[in-house]
């Protein structure tokens, strides 16, 4: 669609954006949908975030998608923000208000939907998390969200995990999730499997040869296993675990699904699964350089 007096803009601020893959993400669509709209990424500096967002409002602009290092930092200058971005403390994408953005985190319900097309199922699951960031945090909350039996989180620092488990424990009002060290999986029962997602940043480009645990035994306790990293497209941590007959995926169908959403968001329009998929494609064209 050509660009004319009516075109919305949509775009990403960050410091940097110019690897992001969003601008291909959300042209397409808004190209298969008929939505006149542009999105572009803006290179916002440290220390000019409020003028950009402020910025942004008075330039009409229907929405952003925000990325680091500013998903905190922006909540502090929205008008409102959404419960379970709240609840999460980061917000990766602003729709515009009459009086200003309100936020939403679509990072991890693009997780979940992500899950459900790749037929890896939450409810009634035992699962396991490796990390205890920001990312595995906003992991273990959706966990207890959408009805996983129980979790548990494994990391080198304890400490940190363990403030991760309270939280969701609290908020489940049960003991939902427990913390193990990173070599705990050896107190398993041998029978024990577990969904186990990987929300670190162990493995991402350039250290595409690592892997957080390394041992064959630990693979052997996972009924599936999702690396939340999406380049590498395989991970040394998928190879550990299809080398030991587990169903592996990367976070790059995570990356589609927080886009569409936040499309849907702008547009009110929604994506079906098939169209998400040949927007993936794209994405993955545009990645590889074809």
């Amino acid at each position: 669609m050509p660009v004319n007096g009516k075109t919305r803009l949509c775009g990403l601020i960050g410091h940097p954006v110019e690897h992001t893959m969003s601008p291909v993400l959300q042209n397409y669509l808004a190209e298969r949908t008929g939505h006149n709209l542009i999105y572009v990424p803006f290179h916002v500096q440290e220390g000019d975030l409020e003028d950009a967002v402020r910025g942004a409002h008075a330039l009409n602009a229907i929405g952003l998608n925000v990325t680091v290092p500013y998903k905190t930092e922006v909540c502090s200058l929205l008008e409102e923000i959404d419960p379970l971005a709240e609840r999460i403390g980061a917000v990766n994408t602003l729709v515009r208000t009459e009086r200003g953005f309100k936020g939403y985190n679509t990072d991890m319900p693009g997780l979940y939907r992500a899950l459900l097309y790749d037929g890896v199922r939450i409810e009634g699951e035992h699962v396991m998390v490796l990390g205890a960031g920001g990312v595995a945090r906003a992991v273990c909350l959706l966990l207890q969200q959408k009805g996983a039996a129980d979790l548990v989180l494994l990391n080198r620092s304890t400490d940190k995990a363990q403030k991760i488990a309270e939280e969701v424990n609290r908020i489940a009002g049960r003991e939902f999730a427990k913390v193990l060290p990173l070599d705990g999986y050896r107190e398993l029962p041998e029978d024990a499997r577990y969904l186990c997602i990987q929300a670190t940043s162990v493995g991402m480009h350039p250290n595409t040869q690592e892997a957080v645990i390394e041992d064959p035994q630990f693979y052997r306790h996972l009924s599936a296993a999702y690396d939340l990293i999406f380049n590498p497209l395989e991970t040394r941590f998928m190879q550990l675990a299809a080398a030991q007959g587990i169903p592996a995926f990367n976070g790059y169908r995570m990356l589609l699904f927080q886009g569409v959403i936040a499309f849907e968001l702008w547009t009110g329009c929604r994506i079906p699964d098939d169209l998400a998929q040949e927007t993936y494609e794209q994405m993955l064209l545009a990645m590889r350089g074809e």
